[in-house]
């Protein structure tokens, strides 16, 4: 007799999370660099008291057996904990697939989705090479799940495609959700529209959106995107007229290492691209990341501080990249070469009103300065446009870059 109770034979990672095993990582290095810091300090404690004549003997006992003892305490801390993650990481899937069978899976929050993408940020890399499940695959999403890249996946998420397409590619530590963070308005009333939806509405553009790993190195994220790109024309139901790409913060170095990685292999996508906007992205490098490199590097001058060095030198590829934009990620020393037949669009903001205001060459848009945003010394057909009063984030959802993005479409369509 059959047992429907039974659960289902599981392949590996099925109903796997993935955050038990990050969380056994992450607790693990940690507890590495507070035993680093103890031993440390208690090192040169212990070095005090041997200078102190009589007491080197003593001291050096005295140390051997903290040594011993704190060696140990550490080592049951670190494996037992990791133990029980390990054991909770392998009954999650069982766990799982008894309270909701597979039948009934439905796309994650946009709370659990942004989690995710926080965490790619952070240490997408090492999630990526530990075949953590929590590693984001790169693909094109509608209402939180991948379109599959086939006519059929094309014509159930996509209805009414036209021979115009606008791709948006998100920034560090985000989604596609992110497009719509200010489009909410009170609550009971339907959200406002966000770029995509408008430009559909008003000039015809079927809207995609990427979602992937920002913890990966951009020059990574770059070839991935221009292999998609050319998969997804070869299966789009009609010949495609146009494509304009847009991208926020690093979504827009993203775009350009994909624009460059088509010209070196010579795919055909790129002779449809007529735009890719950049909306705040730092082509010169984001000074935060500049700033964090300098004091990962002053940490580890010390040796008591080392250890809190190789926690911030932890931090993910795709951060690390940030620090010289799209500069020296392929070619070091020398900036990206322009491409041919596609126009370079750039948007930077200014945390004051007036958009000139000297203060947006220290802080720009709080993360992205105006000259790294909107000066990236490229030669070809290169336009900038300066906003005041924004901040970084406002950039993805707010009606004067809209408009702006409109103009150089219509205009380039040659549409009134």
């Amino acid at each position: 007799m059959e047992n429907n109770d039974a659960i289902p034979e599981l392949k590996p990672h099925e109903h796997r999370s993935g955050y038990y095993s990050a969380l056994k990582t992450g607790f693990q290095e940690t507890t590495t660099r507070v035993q680093e810091m103890h031993q440390t300090i208690a090192g040169w404690s212990f070095q005090m008291l041997r200078w102190i004549p009589g007491l080197d003997k003593p001291a050096r006992l005295a140390q051997n057996t903290h040594d011993a003892i704190a060696g140990g305490v550490y080592t049951a801390i670190r494996e037992g904990v990791g133990g029980a993650l390990t054991v909770a990481d392998w009954l999650e899937p069982h766990t799982v697939a008894a309270i909701n069978p597979p039948a009934s899976v439905e796309p994650p929050s946009r709370l659990a989705v942004g989690l995710r993408s926080a965490l790619n940020a952070a240490v997408g890399d090492h999630l990526h090479h530990s075949a953590n499940p929590l590693a984001i695959t790169m693909g094109f999403y509608v209402g939180g799940y991948p379109i599959p890249l086939t006519a059929e996946g094309l014509s159930a998420n996509l209805p009414e495609p036209s021979d115009r397409l606008c791709l948006f590619i998100h920034g560090l530590g985000c989604d596609e959700h992110s497009w719509r963070r200010n489009a909410a308005t009170t609550a009971g009333d339907a959200p406002d529209p966000d770029y995509g939806q408008r430009l559909h509405t008003e000039l015809g553009y079927t809207p995609l959106y990427l979602r992937y790993n920002t913890g990966l190195p951009i020059a990574d994220n770059g070839r991935q995107l221009a292999q998609q790109i050319q998969h997804l024309l070869a299966v789009w139901p009609q010949p495609v007229r146009e494509l304009a790409i847009i991208g926020h913060s690093m979504g827009g170095l993203v775009a350009r290492s994909a624009g460059q990685h088509a010209a070196d292999q010579g795919l055909s996508w790129l002779r449809q691209t007529r735009l890719i906007i950049c909306l705040g992205s730092p082509h010169r490098g984001a000074a935060l990341e500049k700033i964090g490199h300098r004091i990962t590097k002053a940490l580890h001058r010390t040796p008591i501080t080392a250890p809190l060095g190789k926690i911030a030198a932890a931090r993910s590829a795709g951060i690390k990249n940030l620090r010289y934009g799209l500069r020296a990620i392929d070619q070091p020393g020398q900036n990206p070469r322009a491409l041919p037949s596609v126009a370079l669009r750039f948007i930077g903001a200014n945390l004051a009103k007036n958009a000139d205001h000297p203060l947006g060459h220290l802080l720009g848009d709080g993360l992205v300065t105006l000259n790294s945003a909107t000066a990236p010394a490229l030669p070809g057909d290169v336009a900038t446009v300066r906003l005041g009063g924004l901040h970084h984030m406002a950039l993805l959802n707010e009606p004067r870059v809209y408009q702006q993005i409109r103009q150089w479409l219509a205009d380039d369509a040659n549409v009134e």
